[in-house]
């Protein structure tokens, strides 16, 4: 039995722990949400300006991106975040390790762009069954440079916990890349799209540098070859395992739109895009804002179990508290927002997104643990989650896009995200003896059943499934707002008035350990 002074050290280091989670979440989803509004007006144009046939070519480009900048990339950019976390305070260590991460994103990006646009016919004959659009491909090769450059500068600002900073170029980029982009696609349109996709991360390079240029100097001189080589080699050993999940995902993404685009043409491609872009951007908001603070954070107690269970639970509740009413809402009214983000053209979407929404409830649950095995450096373990989700999304949708047809996809995202979901729960309790807290447990099993429950309501009765899910949003709103408010206690003006209105409705918010 833990004395009262001990019950209340813990119960400030939980508090604490949890306010830090909020700030930090708050700052980035901030940025995130402003990011958001650029790119519904920044996919709504493009929408509007080339239709569905464009929104798919956009995502070939996109995809090919993703894989060759994945692949480049070495997960190093992930792995230093843990390296410039673990070695702050060590002012010798931590410039040796943004030199080496400044130096590897450079020279690994000229070799992809060199590699690209060197295979760029065959290429582009691969993906669209000619070679017309070698010279875009090439410069897709562009593309992924000036990606990688701006990784290593973001992942600088996110290693030093320069949250701020970070927030600020994610929105400055934003928008001077859209602005950019859109300019270059109104006065060529679909031949400026490979423009738009090099603008995107050039704003992001310029930006970041910008922000890192006001960081402390590095203090030691240029590290030799050897001193070189003893960094880069665990930023790479532990990067292999983000790499090769990492281009799991982008691999899989490029092989299914590719097979949709081969089989369906290039409108179907469009409309799966659609879906995914909606789904992605905004479950990649909430899982943006958390990541930024959470994963150095999480490194630096995980040899702590019962510290390391306690920041996972939290971050769970907190992302299915956030994120659940939107997922409620983004169900109901799927047909509305599929026609208001993009337009009528990209209708076939609708029932895609539905089913990809449920799905992420389970995205939401298992992400926070799987950062686990990045954190304890369990590389192999971390690839193998994120491979068993792609295989078996591509192995149903590969296999079923003939018979089916497009609407396969939404069925393998759900099924392989609740596979997925319960193999890492498995792996996170062997490895890091993780257990579920009874708050945890009963946000994933409300809003499993609800999004299912209005999953079907939709498929038979749209217009009350909208107004179905506009009603449980609200009571789910109302249930997280509890939830974070007892994470992060009363102080404030806000937080107070809060929970003096839970008071009143005879559901006052009790600080507890659990």
């Amino acid at each position: 039995m833990l004395g009262i002074r001990e019950c209340g050290d813990r119960f400030w280091a939980e508090m604490s722990e949890s306010r830090g989670l909020i700030k930090s979440m708050m700052v980035i989803g901030s940025a995130q949400a402003v990011n958001i509004v650029i790119s519904i007006f920044r996919i709504k144009l493009l929408a509007v300006l080339l239709g569905p046939s464009g929104v798919g070519l956009l995502s070939i480009y996109t995809s090919l991106q993703g894989v060759v900048t994945t692949a480049a990339g070495l997960g190093i950019g992930s792995s230093g975040v843990r390296q410039i976390a673990r070695a702050k305070g060590e002012e010798q260590a931590l410039s040796r390790v943004r030199r080496v991460l400044l130096a590897a994103h450079l020279v690994q990006g000229a070799f992809a762009m060199l590699g690209v646009w060197l295979f760029s016919a065959p290429i582009s004959e691969w993906l669209f069954g000619d070679r017309s659009y070698a010279t875009e491909v090439g410069l897709i090769g562009l593309a992924i440079l000036l990606t990688l450059l701006g990784t290593a500068h973001t992942t600088l600002l996110q290693g030093m916990r320069r949250i701020g900073d970070l927030g600020r170029v994610t929105v400055i980029s934003a928008l001077v890349g859209t602005i950019a982009g859109l300019a270059a696609v109104w006065l060529y349109g679909e031949a400026g799209l490979v423009w738009f996709v090099v603008v995107q991360p050039l704003a992001t390079f310029v930006i970041a540098m910008r922000f890192t240029r006001l960081l402390p100097k590095p203090t030691t001189d240029r590290p030799s070859v050897a001193e070189i080589w003893d960094v880069w080699k665990p930023m790479v050993k532990l990067g292999a395992a983000f790499m090769l999940s990492g281009l799991a995902t982008t691999a899989t993404l490029l092989l299914v739109r590719g097979r949709i685009t081969q089989e369906l043409g290039l409108e179907a491609a469009g409309h799966f895009a659609a879906a995914w872009g909606i789904t992605m951007t905004y479950v990649g908001f909430l899982l943006g804002a958390m990541a930024a603070d959470y994963y150095p954070r999480l490194t630096e107690v995980i040899t702590d179990r019962a510290a390391a269970n306690r920041l996972m639970n939290d971050q769970a509740q907190l992302g299915l508290a956030i994120g659940g009413p939107i997922l409620l809402l983004l169900i109901g009214l799927a047909p509305w927002a599929v026609t208001l983000l993009y337009s009528a053209e990209f209708v076939p979407a609708v029932e895609l997104l539905q089913w990809q929404t449920v799905g992420n409830v389970f995205k939401l649950a298992s992400w926070a643990l799987g950062f686990s095995f990045v954190a304890a450096a369990r590389g192999g373990i971390f690839l193998l989650v994120q491979i068993n989700f792609n295989v078996l999304f591509l192995a149903m949708l590969w296999f079923g896009l003939e018979a089916y047809g497009l609407t396969v996809a939404g069925p393998a995202f759900l099924i392989a995200y609740f596979l997925h979901f319960a193999l890492i729960n498995i792996l996170v309790h062997l490895c890091q003896g993780f257990r579920w807290q009874s708050l945890s447990l009963l946000l994933v099993g409300l809003h499993a059943t609800l999004t299912l429950c209005l999953l079907i309501l939709a498929r038979t009765a749209p217009e009350v499934a909208a107004l179905a899910s506009i009603g449980l949003a609200l009571l789910s709103a109302v249930f997280g707002l509890r939830v974070v408010l007892a994470k992060i206690g009363s102080e404030g003006r806000v937080a107070t008035q809060f929970a003096r209105a839970f008071r009143r409705i005879n559901w006052p918010i009790r600080y507890r350990l659990d």
